[in-house]
């Protein structure tokens, strides 16, 4: 059964690093570039929102009866396509995170202060229909 707590308390995190994050994308990109606090703080803030996007999407699918899918995070994206529940658009965004969160964690030292930026500046709508997507399915219960 889907634990609705763990999904909420998670959108509820989601929401508040993506404030956060919008309050970082207000900054011009001089001021975003010219302090290390910020990108450091860009980095962590958008790495814990995408580690929360996929532990919502793992618990749904292997509660949905979709473990095979629930342990890598492209197969979570391809899963929550398949239960109806992202559109395909959110689908290959989620890939895209998928493999921006490896890059995060796995080769951070290639991660730059300017892409951090592009991406808070281009890509938080991403994020704000995923939540949406979340929820309308959650609606469901």
């Amino acid at each position: 059964m889907i634990n609705k707590t763990f999904i909420n308390e998670r959108l509820v995190m989601i929401n508040s690093l993506l404030k956060k994050l919008y309050k970082l994308s207000d900054l011009d990109k001089e001021t975003f570039l010219s302090e290390d606090i910020y990108p450091a703080a860009c980095e962590s803030y958008l790495r814990r929102a995408l580690e929360a996007i996929f532990d919502i999407g793992r618990h749904i699918l292997a509660k949905s009866g979709y473990t095979d899918l629930s342990y890598e995070y492209k197969s979570i994206a391809k899963g929550l396509s398949e239960l109806g529940i992202v559109d395909k658009d959110l689908e290959e965004k989620l890939i895209q995170m998928a493999g921006y969160i490896n890059r995060l964690v796995h080769i951070y030292h290639l991660v730059s202060n300017q892409e951090l930026y592009k991406i808070i500046k281009s890509d938080l709508k991403d994020i704000e229909k995923f939540i949406t997507s979340i929820k309308e399915y959650m609606d469901k219960f």
